[in-house]
């Protein structure tokens, strides 16, 4: 499984990226405001970054989020090329809706790639996958917020995308623990993607603090030589 970024901050993407290990980016909106830089400012300086780091045309994609008021196709994929052109790495987030799939098959066959989002169905991540999408983001925190089974949709999917041959890869999307992280990894899904603070604390356990105070006792009171 592959591991994204859900961030808009470039100091936690360049810390994920050298420390973690990251596969790739995903930001929206509500991150390029938590970032407190202006949208563009954003799609310039991750840009610079995947330049200065040498992985500028690598397998290492960054979601980014058009204006979501933009309702027809024409305008999404006018607005979806611009951001694209910044850098080879950028896929672009459209909204699973009928003019946002419309305006994402057309995307992709200019070559810009999508990832498609706001995904909360299994009728909805299969439109995306038949039109060649990128990566399909299905949300996961929200439904469960809302007394709603993740996991069940998320493994139709899977199995959907497996039995079909579908190349568009599963991002488990709106991630919230390590639990969530280990269960979709089991079923197959592609990718999650999360914030920093998420990964960190699917880190830790309290019987690794547990084991670690008794291994150190013993340490402290045995001879060294």
């Amino acid at each position: 499984m592959k591991y994204f970024l859900d961030s808009a901050k470039l100091d936690e993407i360049k810390f994920a990226y050298e420390n973690y290990t990251i596969d790739g980016v995903t930001t929206n909106p509500k991150h390029i405001k938590l970032s407190g830089k202006p949208f563009m400012q954003c799609v310039r300086d991750i840009a610079a970054w995947l330049k200065e780091t040498g992985l500028e045309g690598k397998d290492f994609p960054v979601s980014f989020e058009i204006n979501p008021h933009l309702e027809k196709w024409e305008d999404i994929v006018e607005a979806a090329k611009e951001v694209s052109s910044y850098s080879k790495n950028y896929v672009i987030k459209i909204p699973c809706c009928e003019q946002g799939l419309i305006a994402a098959k057309k995307l992709e066959k200019m070559g810009v790639r999508t990832n498609v989002t706001l995904v909360f169905s299994p009728s909805q991540a299969i439109p995306a996958a038949k039109l060649g999408a990128k990566f399909v983001s299905p949300f996961v925190g929200w439904k469960e917020n809302s007394g709603e089974d993740a996991f069940s949709y998320i493994s139709e999917i899977v199995k959907i995308y497996r039995t079909s041959g579908y190349d568009t890869e599963i991002i488990v999307a709106a991630v919230r623990n390590g639990k969530q992280i280990a269960d979709y990894a089991a079923i197959g899904a592609d990718i999650v993607t999360c914030g920093l603070q998420v990964y960190q604390d699917s880190f830790e356990h309290p019987f690794t603090g547990y084991g670690l105070n008794i291994f150190r006792e013993a340490w402290d009171t045995t001879a060294k030589a």
